[in-house]
């Protein structure tokens, strides 16, 4: 089996909303100008870098916006012209809000369970109803679409609709999932959870929790996954309220190391002494703790949001953002993560900040789906990274994407107009067919 990160094409409406309480990068950086086309080229770079180290990579297409399925369901008719141009005047924060560029973090999208690991020996995917935040929310209809589209062979794919309700199952998708495994023992997977619907917790004072443990609870019996090998911590009240709004801001795994800070989970000594009883001598951890890396740090430079990969040599590299490396305590515990006695071996720095800025690093650009070789050759879309990809997606976006975006442009009906003629062109580079609503 292969893992490959689905990175997320950054869209050509890329703009800093500041709509996600509880996202400090997000939040300070609303209202400023962004830069749709380094951005977009910025996340192929990475892409380009991590095919690069012999690790598979793949690509999930942007999605629509301003979305203007949701400003009709809000009672704005008429042409799309019309209909942006009304929304402008009479209700210009919806028309923010459904122009949020946040759908490029595909760590977002869906939870997965590699096909290995299930009851059924399906790879299973299940898109987040991404329910706590409305911006968010309007993202799950088209990426249930892309996802049933690239993996449309239902012999050996299960792609679930977004789970259903309010906020009582409100789910951010593999931003909360960490998946571990280790020679001679089978996957464990950790569901966190930063609130319940019914079970009493501590919650955070400052920012909202977003995932609900009912929501994990349905993932896990979703996905067939073994009771005995799945695990529900709750995030860490004191780091939801640091900024950590994801378990990807302050926690990462792969393979058997798992790399946190000690406000990642509740009960970080426990949760490691049942990872260790669980993944047997192969399990090793690195743990920072608040004097080492305050977690206004980790939040600000983003260590734990790096990708942890393994090479083919079975080594693991670290992709982590450039304000790590700027940032010293960031970049000295990452420091003291490769002299220690684990897999990973090296840290790579990139320059992610149109994306950072809007509050993800380089684990919030990608979803991570483990297929086998029989798996892949079922997937006919063209999403797979290749140099000609490479090629064929740099032209596209130097072709159709501005290179500044002012906050106003989000009222000009003809940057939707641009946005629906680019997307349409890269379904049919990636080969989807069909998936966005203004095609249908």
């Amino acid at each position: 089996m292969r893992e490959y990160n689905f990175d997320g094409l950054v869209g050509p409406t890329h703009n800093y909303g500041g709509l996600s309480a509880g996202n400090l990068a997000s939040t300070s950086h609303g209202g400023k100008p962004s830069h749709p086309r380094q951005a977009a080229l910025q996340g192929l770079e990475k892409m380009r870098f991590v095919a690069g180290l012999g690790v598979g990579q793949a690509v999930l297409p942007p999605q629509p916006r301003p979305s203007l399925r949701t400003l009709r369901r809000l009672g704005f008719t008429g042409p799309d012209e019309a209909v942006i141009t009304r929304a402008a005047r009479e209700a210009e924060h919806l028309l923010r809000l459904t122009s949020s560029a946040a759908a490029m973090w595909t760590a977002n999208a869906a939870t997965c369970a590699p096909s290995s690991d299930t009851g059924d020996r399906r790879m299973h995917l299940t898109p987040a109803n991404l329910q706590q935040m409305f911006h968010r929310a309007l993202e799950a209809e088209t990426t249930h679409a892309v996802l049933s589209a690239i993996f449309a062979d239902e012999a050996r794919f299960a792609v679930h609709a977004p789970l259903p309700g309010g906020g009582q199952f409100a789910d951010e998708g593999a931003a909360n999932h960490t998946r571990l495994v280790t020679p001679g023992h089978a996957a464990v997977h950790l569901l966190a959870w930063g609130r319940s619907s019914w079970k009493e917790f501590t919650a955070p004072q400052r920012f909202p929790a977003r995932q609900t443990l009912e929501a994990s609870q349905a993932l896990a019996r979703l996905h067939q996954l073994d009771p005995e090998r799945t695990l529900f911590p709750q995030q860490h009240p004191e780091g939801i309220d640091a900024g950590a709004f994801h378990t990807d801001v302050v926690a990462v795994g792969n393979g058997g190391f798992l790399m946190l800070h000690e406000r990642a989970f509740v009960d970080p000594t426990g949760l490691l002494g049942t990872l260790q009883q669980k993944l047997g001598e192969g399990f090793t951890f690195t743990v920072a703790s608040e004097a080492e890396l305050p977690s206004q740090d980790a939040v600000k430079a983003y260590p734990f949001n790096s990708q942890v990969l393994t090479l083919p040599d079975g080594s693991m590299a670290i992709i982590a953002p450039v304000e790590s490396q700027e940032t010293d305590t960031a970049r000295r515990f990452l420091e003291r993560v490769v002299a220690e006695r684990n897999p990973v071996k090296q840290v790579h720095y990139l320059d992610l900040r149109q994306s950072m800025n809007n509050g993800g690093g380089p684990a919030c650009l990608r979803q991570r789906i483990v297929l086998t070789d029989e798996e892949r050759a079922a997937v006919k879309a063209n999403v797979f990274y290749t140099p000609e990809l490479h090629e064929a997606l740099a032209g596209w976006v130097t072709k159709h994407y501005r290179e500044t975006l002012y906050p106003d442009d989000l009222k000009d009906p003809a940057l939707a107009r641009e946005t629906m003629t680019a997307l349409d062109a890269l379904t049919r580079i990636l080969r989807l067919g069909s998936v966005y609503d203004f095609q249908q």
